[in-house]
């Protein structure tokens, strides 16, 4: 009985556990029906509903897109629209890997067109032939990594780079001296096959590619898988060396961009390839004349897909006048040469000229020519940067200036008369005009270029009074009374052209009674060229200072000669107005109008009286260093002249700086006239191409 029961309960209890293994079985069942349903779900959301969003995010994280080789720049123009600077086709030899080109297919390419085109292979460094040598001889590099270091990259303890970093080091310079000439031209030919991107096209050569080269490569490029040719672009200057400087350079292809601003130009979006402006314009207006590059979509590791053509730069128009340019620097060049066969000019050996539009700051030339001796005489070289950067004590140009501060300040009224006679201040030697001048006014003191004048309105300025051989204190605030009003004439500050270099001149900070009368005689302190003839623009147009300038127009690119459409036109920028009286300035004009057409005033030879001119001479004690000690030690006389003509609507304004010009020489009395020479040239012949009405 009892074993009877026994075995009901255990029929009892396997029919439980049946029970529950179903139930459980069910359960998962059902969970997983479940998951399959939410995943089946999720798929037909992904696949069918989502499709397009996610083929979308999946272009999106595998696009990639690359730029072309170098697009040809925009063409520059001056202000007539004479072509100064085109592009000319260059011929180009380059290397784009197929996908299915092999180690050693490369190998033996490297050989083969090594032997065909002339490059510079002395330019194969030792880094180039261990990549060379490892890339020949896999094998033998192979078993330099030792067993342990294979472990280790097995383990990724050590990278693949790493190994072949090892591979490399390894190489021994007995194996490296075993390359001979042949294989020194392949390893240099193979790295430039093998450097940037695969998909990259490799400039194998592309400067001086003879026909024969270009035609080799062209006509066996079914034979050489990778290498082609091309028709690349170079600056061409179509006036040869005329404003040439000014115009600037552009980089080579092997040159790319430069490396002292390399991250800049990275985040613009340029590659270490790309060819830029490296100088003045040029480089000034890289974001205009730079080519936009064709585009491409990479399909995989060697395949690009055009997406967007390529499209040369902007044009830009100067406002240089390239046949004036050339006219003012063939001047400069005959007159400096000239003045080199002078007595008292052994210091003297270059000038400037620069001439704007008063009215809007454009520069219709600029020009500096140096005379440097080569092969037993002089020759004229072009110095045009330095009008710039190159600063001058400028002497009596700056008396225009000094008289209106003297206005400004109540230290003298219109037609005021002073005694012009030497100055004597207590310990320090007398200070004189360049002759006794008498009784003048204020109009004669400017056209006889009167420093006694200019020397007695300070000292009133300054708050002080004039005794013969008596001590002088002037306030130190005089100094910046009359800085200010240079200052706002352009005179010691920046002038904002629009070039990538330019210098403020030299500016000191003694305050001392005796610099003040230097100071306001213009030989104090140094300006530039450009400095000076943005202060002579600002009197020619009555008192607006205005930002010169080199570009004119920007237009957008075409496929012919003409000019397309205008997209930027440089208008003029007034930089600040002469804080005067109206009647004062216009008295300076009148004293600067004396200066040129009075019988009596220094420059009436400069321009010709028939133009109506007004300007100033200046004359300063210059001193320079003559053997190159550090220490200065010889006496120069420096000239200029500031004008502009006509004087009641003036066409253009002209600065003539000649440092240097003469050498003080007690035995024979003589100051070389150069820049009188070369104003009245130039002045002539723009009136000459220009004529009045």
């Amino acid at each position: 009985m009892a074993k009877k029961k026994l075995n009901y309960n255990r029929k009892k209890k396997v029919v439980i556990n049946s029970k529950v293994l179903n139930h459980r079985l069910m359960f998962f069942l059902v969970i997983v029906i479940i998951l399959f349903t939410l995943i089946f779900l999720r798929l037909f959301k992904v696949m069918l509903l989502e499709n397009k969003k996610y083929n979308y995010t999946l272009d999106k994280l595998t696009y990639t897109e690359v730029l072309g080789s170098s697009a040809p720049r925009g063409r520059i123009y001056d202000r007539n629209h004479n072509l100064l600077v085109d592009n000319k086709a260059v011929k180009t030899i380059y290397y784009k890997k197929d996908k299915k080109t092999t180690t050693e297919e490369e190998l033996d390419l490297s050989y083969i067109v090594s032997k065909n085109i002339n490059i510079d292979y002395d330019k194969t460094t030792e880094s180039m032939k261990r990549e060379f040598f490892l890339a020949k001889n896999k094998d033998i590099c192979k078993k330099k990594i030792t067993k342990e270091e294979w472990q280790k990259l097995e383990e990724r303890k050590l990278t693949s780079q790493q190994i072949e970093k090892l591979k490399k080091e390894r190489i021994t310079d007995e194996e490296l001296s075993s390359l001979q000439e042949e294989d020194t031209k392949a390893a240099y030919l193979y790295y430039l096959m093998n450097k940037g991107y695969t998909y990259d096209e490799k400039i194998i050569k592309s400067e001086d590619v003879s026909d024969e080269e270009y035609a080799y490569i062209a006509e066996h490029a079914q034979e050489l898988p990778g290498f082609n040719t091309k028709l690349d672009w170079d600056r061409v200057y179509l006036y040869g060396d005329t404003f040439r400087s000014i115009l600037g350079t552009v980089s080579s292809t092997t040159q790319g961009i430069p490396s002292d601003n390399k991250e800049e130009y990275l985040k613009n979006g340029y590659l270490l390839s790309d060819r830029v402006g490296l100088s003045y314009l040029e480089k000034q207006y890289e974001t205009y004349l730079k080519g936009k590059k064709e585009k491409y979509r990479v399909i995989n590791r060697h395949e690009l897909a055009l997406i967007e053509e390529g499209k040369r730069g902007n044009d830009i128009v100067l406002s240089i006048d390239i046949n004036l340019q050339r006219e003012v620097e063939n001047i400069l060049a005959e007159e400096v040469i000239k003045t080199k066969s002078e007595p008292n000019t052994q210091y003297y050996d270059h000038s400037f000229v620069i001439i704007q539009d008063p009215k809007t700051g454009e520069i219709l030339a600029m020009a500096g020519k140096r005379a440097v001796y080569e092969n037993g005489g002089y020759i004229a070289k072009d110095y045009t940067p330095a009008s710039l950067t190159s600063p001058m004590t400028p002497g009596s140009v700056v008396k225009a200036a000094s008289m209106l501060v003297g206005y400004n300040q109540n230290a003298i009224k219109i037609g005021e008369y002073m005694v012009d006679e030497c100055i004597k201040i207590a310990a320090t030697k007398e200070k004189c005009s360049w002759k006794t001048l008498g009784r003048i006014n204020d109009i004669e003191a400017l056209a006889l270029s009167s420093n006694v004048y200019q020397f007695k309105t300070a000292i009133r300025v300054a708050g002080s009074s004039y005794e013969y051989n008596k001590g002088l204190t002037v306030k130190p605030e005089t100094f910046k009374t009359y800085r200010d009003m240079y200052h706002s004439f352009g005179l010691g500050v920046k002038t904002g052209i629009d070039l990538p270099i330019e210098s403020s001149g030299y500016t000191s900070n003694s305050t001392k009674a005796g610099n003040l009368l230097d100071f306001v005689m213009g030989q104090f302190e140094t300006y530039t060229p450009i400095q000076l003839s943005q202060y002579a623009t600002t009197l020619a147009n009555g008192g607006s200072r205005l930002e010169p300038h080199l570009l004119k127009e920007v237009h957008e690119s075409t496929n012919s000669i003409e000019l397309g459409k205008t997209i930027k036109t440089v208008d003029k920028k007034v930089l600040n107005t002469i804080d005067t009286k109206s009647e004062y300035m216009a008295r300076v004009k009148e004293g600067l109008h004396a200066v040129t057409m009075s019988s009596y005033g220094l420059g009436r030879n400069y321009i010709d009286a028939k133009y109506d001119p007004s300007g100033k001479t200046g004359t300063s004690q210059s001193f320079i260093d003559t053997d190159n000690d550090g220490v200065i030690d010889t006496e120069t006389i420096s000239t200029a002249f500031i004008g502009y003509a006509p004087t009641n609507d003036p066409k253009i304004s002209i600065v003539v700086t000649s440092p240097d010009s003469s050498h003080p020489n007690s035995n024979i009395d003589y100051n070389s006239l150069v820049t009188l020479h070369i104003t009245k040239k130039v002045t002539n012949k723009y009136f000459e191409m220009y004529p009045l009405n």
